[in-house]
């Protein structure tokens, strides 16, 4: 299975290093250690109160910066057009870069100018400040309207067995975008579940294998765990050179 999908000509590594609640030197040693073990996508976000943290370990790990897809969010309380340059600026000077690889809206706000906030993002972009757009936590219905605005290239949304994503999987495929899993092992909740326990055997897996092949497998989708020690970043990454029958992958979906 390939690693990378390509979308308009950029490279998105399909296994991503999740940094939510990662603080102070956990976060900065876990970004670098990361990347020392062939990481090659780190994703922030503002709400995190991070994006220092993450700079340093980028720093640190020593990897060129263009050999990395670094993702960045805005929170909700920013989606101002007017602030949206200053904000954006301010988690690259706190990144220690000049671009960042993806920018998405967080969350989407019921009073958000959804054109006004996308078209400064698209100004940004024409400046080389971001390489690609993107959204998080919206309906297939939202990420249209945002198509209809300017190219988006991302949803990141809560996928995993027990939170299906069918109409936004669908939306992604038919308009040449791709889903990010996130919370993608379901907090632990993957480990007690027999179904998936019982694949991992067969395949001499953990049940977080299982299910982030899994999630990679229906197409289109690039995950990204949170690990906060090195021994579950390195079985994360452990997830390619195996695959599960169309019978597992049903099995797996009808776990919850």
């Amino acid at each position: 299975m390939e690693q990378h999908i390509i979308i308009d000509d950029i490279k998105i590594p399909l296994l991503g290093y999740g940094t939510w609640d990662l603080k102070g030197n956990t976060c900065v040693e876990g970004v670098k250690d990361a990347l020392n073990m062939g990481y090659r996508h780190i994703d922030t976000a503002r709400m995190y109160g991070n994006e220092a943290e993450v700079g340093e370990g980028i720093s640190k790990s020593g990897v060129k910066r263009e050999d990395i897809y670094l993702v960045t969010k805005i929170a909700p309380s920013e989606l101002n057009p007017e602030r949206i340059p200053s904000v954006t600026e301010n988690s690259l000077k706190k990144l220690g870069t000049d671009f960042v690889d993806l920018l998405l809206i967080h969350w989407p706000s019921p009073n958000m100018d959804l054109e006004g906030v996308l078209g400064a993002m698209k100004k940004l972009q024409e400046k080389g400040k971001i390489r690609q757009l993107g959204v998080s936590n919206f309906s297939p219905e939202l990420v249209e309207q945002s198509l209809n605005v300017t190219r988006v290239v991302c949803n990141q949304v809560e996928f995993n067995p027990y939170k299906l994503q069918h109409e936004n999987l669908k939306k992604v495929k038919e308009k040449n975008m791709f889903l990010t899993a996130y919370t993608p092992i379901a907090k632990g909740k993957v480990f007690k579940d027999k179904t998936i326990s019982e694949i991992a055997g067969t395949h001499n897996k953990t049940e977080a294998q299982v299910t982030l092949r899994w999630l990679l497998q229906h197409g289109r989708v690039s995950v990204i765990p949170k690990a906060a020690g090195a021994e579950h970043r390195k079985s994360n990454m452990e997830i390619f050179d195996f695959e599960l029958s169309e019978d597992e992958m049903h099995a797996v979906a009808s776990a919850s």
